[in-house]
């Protein structure tokens, strides 16, 4: 392309002409040189500071967004060291309710303990009241019967009747001490 260049120069020159291809006009070059100068204020004044201030404006925003998320940051920061302190707090309470559950319910247990052996004595009590009133009831009954028992035997021994309620009542009554007297007499030996 350099030799195209240098043929097309060499037959301007040698045709004899003032006008070189690469070289333009005088006129053209001045007029060139305003337009280009004219566009390029045109460019400063006009173009080059919207362009500063869309550059200006990003930026901002950019610094904007980074200082934002910094702060953003930071109260997260802050509020997750609130959390946590407020958790460890939440765990220490815990904790706590956990304790004074497991000494209520000791303490419940201790109660209900007592209370059951309170009632379990009660109620030993009342039985052994019970066996003692129909101890004494069979007692009274059996000495009833052995007392009728002995009159009977006494009759039918003696072969009279021994049908005198006073008489007969007085002589079981006897039978029966002397019985008493030899069994306390037996157990103390």
């Amino acid at each position: 392309m350099h030799i195209a260049f240098s043929l097309a120069a060499a037959e301007t020159a040698a045709e004899g002409s003032e006008h070189s291809i690469l070289l333009p006009e005088t006129s053209d070059l001045v007029w060139g040189t305003v337009a280009f100068i004219v566009v390029l204020i045109a460019i400063v004044k006009l173009v080059v500071p919207n362009i500063t201030k869309a550059l200006d404006a990003r930026h901002d925003a950019i610094e904007g967004g980074i200082l934002r998320a910094e702060k953003a940051q930071a109260e997260a920061e802050s509020t997750k060291g609130e959390f946590e302190a407020l958790l460890a707090e939440a765990r220490t309470e815990a904790g706590k309710i956990r304790e004074q559950a497991r000494a209520d319910g000791m303490r419940i247990l201790a109660e209900l303990k007592e209370q059951a052996q309170g009632e379990a004595a009660r109620i030993a009590a009342a039985a052994q009241a019970t066996i003692e009133v129909e101890r004494q009831n069979a007692l009274n009954s059996l000495k009833s019967e052995v007392g009728t028992l002995a009159l009977s035997l006494a009759s039918g021994v003696i072969g009279a009747s021994l049908e005198d309620d006073k008489r007969s009542a007085a002589i079981v009554d006897q039978f029966l001490a002397d019985l008493d007297s030899d069994s306390t007499v037996g157990a103390s030996k």
